[in-house]
């Protein structure tokens, strides 16, 4: 096992001026070209690359690409969300996570109307070239709904808070990108990028984006070999020194770790949190009765009515909902921890997904209306999602209120 350092150019071969290191393992020569993914050099490199062979002049026999599955649709077919079965996405608890794609859909957007080329648009011309060429295509890169639920399962509750509270935001902001944060993709890594400054004060986080894919990723590669021996891979730059490692060094076997770094650790089915607080409410209502009577009793079983309804309600309305979501929202909040697999943001964005069926256009004008306020709320796709997220937001703010209250006063 061999590795050369990042080689140096070569003027009869222009991708040689980009980042690059040669990795050679078990028979295999991995030439790892790093990219920007908001460059049309970039873009060229990359095709001349696969063109013109590696700095020998040899041909590549496949072709490796930063990317997964879903984010290569994405890439490859416009309209790849009026395919979607919105109803289905709810009913799976997959509304966030479709959410922070919406979010990262729009981030891209913006900067492809800003800079005149595709964010990704190296990777997108990488696995086009290499299908045109007959070239085996690997995509390795983890999938990027695991990543957001590890980097969730990661981060603990204030953490998931303070990151969703973060992405949400960032369904809204329609201005320009920073030249600070164009610097930034340049040399690193798109999903950080879209993380913004999250990114840099949570070590798990980081980890989860970087390190483990970095780690995946050249498990992916010695896995997919399979006869090829000049392998090209073509990652963001922020990739380039970190995978090479991993690459070269990492002797554990590749199936098992992907296996590892792929696997998300389901929640606990008992919300014991929830339970325990209920409890308290439930305790604080029934001492209401016993020691202060029936109007104590009744008054503190109407608080958390009113909390609950109310703020599922007011989120409800927020998210301009259907009257009947707004209804069954309210309705069916106070009995929350009764069941905490069906939350009242479900139950009202399957209502407006029903009465409001999102039509073929809504879908194809998806990507463009998630960039502003105006957009989510005119679009009936978004607006399905606004109205789980700002349902469920609404309801969650209600419980931690009135169990506050009721709680302070079984204590006081």
């Amino acid at each position: 096992m061999q590795t050369t350092a990042p080689t140096a150019p070569a003027p009869q071969a222009s991708w040689q001026d980009q980042p690059h290191a040669i990795v050679e393992r078990d028979g295999v020569r991995y030439t790892l070209l790093g990219t920007a993914h908001v460059s049309k050099e970039s873009v060229a490199a990359v095709r001349a690359a696969i063109a013109d062979g590696d700095p020998d002049g040899a041909p590549f026999d496949a072709v490796a690409v930063e990317l997964d599955a879903q984010r290569l649709q994405a890439l490859s077919d416009p309209e790849a969300l009026a395919k979607l079965d919105l109803v289905k996405v709810i009913r799976e608890g997959k509304a966030a996570l479709f959410a922070a794609n919406l979010g990262l859909a729009a981030y891209q957007r913006r900067l492809a109307e800003q800079l005149g080329i595709e964010p990704g648009a190296e990777l997108k011309a990488a696995a086009f070239d290499a299908r045109e060429r007959s070239l085996p295509m690997h995509l390795i890169d983890r999938d990027v709904g695991i990543t957001f639920k590890r980097i969730s399962a990661k981060l603990g509750f204030w953490g998931r808070i303070k990151l969703g509270s973060g992405l949400v935001a960032g369904l809204f902001v329609d201005e320009e990108v920073g030249e600070q944060e164009i610097e930034k993709l340049k040399q690193g890594d798109m999903l950080e990028s879209s993380f913004g400054e999250f990114a840099k004060e949570s070590p798990a986080l980081y980890a989860t984006l970087i390190d483990e894919r970095d780690q995946y990723m050249a498990a992916r590669l010695r896995q997919s070999a399979g006869e090829s021996r000049n392998v090209l891979a073509v990652i963001g730059a922020g990739h380039l020194q970190g995978l090479a490692r991993y690459l070269r060094e990492d002797a554990r076997n590749p199936a098992a770790l992907c296996t590892e770094l792929e696997f998300v650790r389901k929640k606990r089915k008992i919300p014991w949190i929830t339970l325990i607080i209920t409890a308290l409410v439930l305790g604080g209502i029934a001492w209401g009765f016993w020691r202060g009577g029936f109007n104590v009793g009744a008054d503190l079983l109407l608080q958390w009515v009113l909390f609950m309804s109310g703020g599922a309600a007011i989120g409800c309305i927020a998210a301009r909902g259907h009257p009947l979501g707004i209804l069954v929202a309210a309705l069916t909040a106070p009995l929350k921890p009764f069941r905490p697999g069906i939350p009242p943001g479900m139950l009202s964005a399957l209502i407006e997904a029903h009465f409001r069926k999102p039509a073929y256009g809504d879908f194809l004008a998806l990507r463009d209306d998630a960039q502003t306020v105006r957009g989510w709320y005119r679009n009936r796709v978004s607006r399905v999602v606004l109205n789980f997220m700002l349902t469920n937001l609404g309801s969650g703010i209600g419980f931690w209120l009135a169990g506050a209250r009721i709680i302070g006063k079984l204590f006081h």
